[in-house]
């Protein structure tokens, strides 16, 4: 009994296969079989686990180490993968493969964490980031993003799953770095990598489902899912029901392994709405309190994707929350979307892309508080008036929203330039926390489509499905079948490689170039640094609107949006644009500078007249009044 709690006292995790004194301690939960049996090195051993309470197996392999692979067989049957594999170097149908974290040698004992509030999130896809798709060849890249200014990069999902592409949100080993990018240990350079530059990493996971295809976790312990909640990717993961508290067990220990092994800086979760729980204590709350125990004084940033716009996620405990720290902002996308490209289809019905919604999302947050959403045909959304807007993440593109159509084209695809420079700037100065997705800064040639690489049939089932998806914009349903990429070809995930090289050229040169001033300007100007400085805002012509920072923070700002036709007014009887006293407005920047693209920009306000170019953004600060004229 002495040794099999000094085991358990070594364990980092209550699952999986973990070195210890002496060998390798496993542990896996099988109410499902009778008998377990541990499958060693493509079947030449063949080992009895050892039956614990509650349907938990476990053996100490003495003298095993790591890089043995392993399986297990069920009652005689089929040797199947870990649930908690470290890594499957055959992908998810192939053996789990012992891994040793403590051989990597981490160069950031003094890394503090991630910002309390970012800079910019940059949102990329680790298979599409680079030619090469790895994890050598995105850290190669990363020095190119400090020059732009980002400080947090968000990748989206790289748990295992089968083929040889996929956006990675059908993972079914949580554990397991996906072998397509490289080995775990490549995974913890590139983070190494990542915070000796001073950026910092969160992950993307996804804990609402699992892929169809790979999934073994049914094998093991049907208790994983339940159809009680079933979402719109299948059965739901039982977090409440009955045998619950190892399945909330299992996915509270992988949100605080990222933390822990692999030295990340947080997670954002994947459509927290379906992650339906009746506990006395929401399974994310659980999440939240292991990740920041898993980082040990190190700070987190946990971020909630949540469709319904449910204000809890970002609540404090005491508040009924969940004590997550930002949720994404639809809402900001939607209205941005229809402001820059006027088109209102399916989801994009209920807004008008006016100056009041960018303004209101601005100040706000969410558009939708209660209110009825008439494309969902029911109310959306819940009070959010009491949050701070750095609560918000905003964007104008994401994984999702570029895909969400028939060709995966990109905003500065959609749009004119000077409107999308106008919404860059709001984006990038807004008082929430802006994120970038991959190539956007670039205005990149490459789309990003949905891409998915399964077997035939399965294939052509996840095709049919993805074409039922864009087909509720009418425009889309217009066109045959053909003209949809098949998610499946290799030729559709290859047209989604970036070519990083473009910021060296053209127009792909301005874009980068304003995207770089503009996060300069955020991690510089008083006023957008200090989380807490006070601003208001307020619609001053048909197309155009201001956002003004208060002076408690430093020197009065301005920012003036006008995404319609030239504003000329002799006076506008709005008190946000009087200049402080004894001061006129002057242009600090303005995205009508010719090295961004633009045309040249005349003097803004003179004599409380004023001219704003049409589809244009001018940041502007007071300087000491001349004597003018009228």
């Amino acid at each position: 009994m002495q040794e099999r709690r000094s085991i358990a006292a070594q364990r980092r995790m209550p699952v999986g296969a973990e070195l210890v004194d002496g060998g390798v301690h496993l542990r896996v939960w099988a109410p499902a079989a009778r008998r377990l049996e541990l499958v060693v090195e493509g079947g030449e051993r063949r080992l009895d686990m050892r039956a614990e309470e509650r349907g938990y197996f476990s053996r100490f392999l003495p003298e095993a180490r790591a890089g043995m692979r392993y399986a297990y067989s069920l009652d005689g049957g089929q040797p199947l993968p870990d649930p908690a594999s470290r890594f499957q170097p055959e992908g998810p149908f192939g053996p789990s493969e012992v891994v040793d974290p403590s051989r990597f040698d981490w160069t950031d004992r003094d890394w503090r964490g991630a910002p309390e509030h970012p800079v910019a999130i940059y949102e990329l896809h680790l298979g599409t980031f680079t030619a090469e798709g790895t994890w050598a060849a995105a850290a190669a890249q990363l020095p190119a993003l400090v020059e732009l200014g980002v400080d947090v990069l968000e990748l989206m999902p790289v748990a295992e799953f089968p083929g040889a592409f996929g956006w990675g949100y059908d993972g079914v080993d949580l554990f397991a770095p996906t072998r397509l990018y490289g080995r775990p240990e490549q995974m913890r350079r590139f983070v190494d990598r990542a915070h000796a530059l001073g950026l910092s990493v969160i992950l993307d996971v996804v804990y609402n489902h699992l892929g169809p295809s790979g999934n073994f976790l049914q094998e093991f312990a049907p208790q994983y899912f339940t159809s009680r909640n079933r979402n719109e990717w299948g059965e739901g993961v039982n977090f409440d029901g009955e045998d619950a508290a190892p399945v909330r067990e299992l996915f509270v220990a992988n949100a605080g392994y990222w933390v822990d092994e692999f030295h990340l800086d947080g997670l954002r979760l994947d459509a927290t709405q379906a992650m339906h729980d009746a506990s006395s204590e929401h399974v994310l709350l659980a999440i939240a309190r292991n990740v920041r125990e898993r980082a040990r004084g190190r700070r987190t940033l946990l971020i909630a994707e949540n469709e319904p716009q449910q204000a809890r996620m970002v609540r404090k405990v005491e508040q009924g929350g969940y004590a997550l720290d930002f949720i994404w902002n639809d809402d900001f996308h939607h209205a941005a979307h229809v402001a820059a490209t006027g088109r209102t289809e399916a989801y994009y019905a209920d807004y008008r892309g006016t100056a009041q919604e960018l303004l209101s999302a601005c100040k706000r947050g969410f558009l939708f508080q209660g209110q009825r959403y008439a494309w969902q045909h029911h109310r959306r959304g819940t009070p959010a008036l009491d949050l701070p807007p750095r609560r918000f993440v905003a964007y104008l593109q994401n994984h999702d929203q570029v895909a969400n159509s028939a060709s995966g084209r990109r905003l500065h695809q959609l749009t004119s330039p000077g409107r999308l420079r106008a919404l860059t700037a709001l984006l990038l100065l807004s008082p929430q926390i802006p994120m970038l997705f991959q190539g956007q800064e670039l205005a990149a040639d490459s789309p990003f489509l949905y891409f998915a690489d399964h077997e035939p049939t399965l294939a052509e089932l996840v095709r049919q499905g993805r074409a039922g998806f864009v087909r509720q914009f009418p425009s889309v349903a217009a066109l045959p079948m053909e003209a949809l990429d098949p998610p499946h070809a290799p030729a559709t995930f290859a047209r989604c490689k970036l070519d990083p090289t473009a910021r060296e050229r053209g127009p792909h040169a301005q874009a980068y170039a304003l995207h770089r001033d503009l996060l300069a300007l955020r991690r510089t100007e008083p006023c957008l640094v200090e989380a807490g400085c006070e601003f208001d805002g307020a619609v001053i012509g048909e197309r155009a609107f201001c956002l003004r920072w208060l002076p408690a923070c430093g020197p009065a700002r301005l920012l003036v949006v006008n995404l319609g036709r030239d504003l000329r007014e002799a006076s506008i009887a709005e008190p946000l644009l009087a200049p402080p006293e004894a001061s006129r407005w002057v242009p600090l920047f303005s995205t009508e500078d010719p090295k961004y693209g633009g045309g040249g920009t005349p003097e803004t306000e003179r004599g409380g007249a004023w001219n704003v170019l049409g589809e244009s953004a001018v940041l502007l600060g007071p300087a000491e009044r001349e004597v003018e004229d009228g």
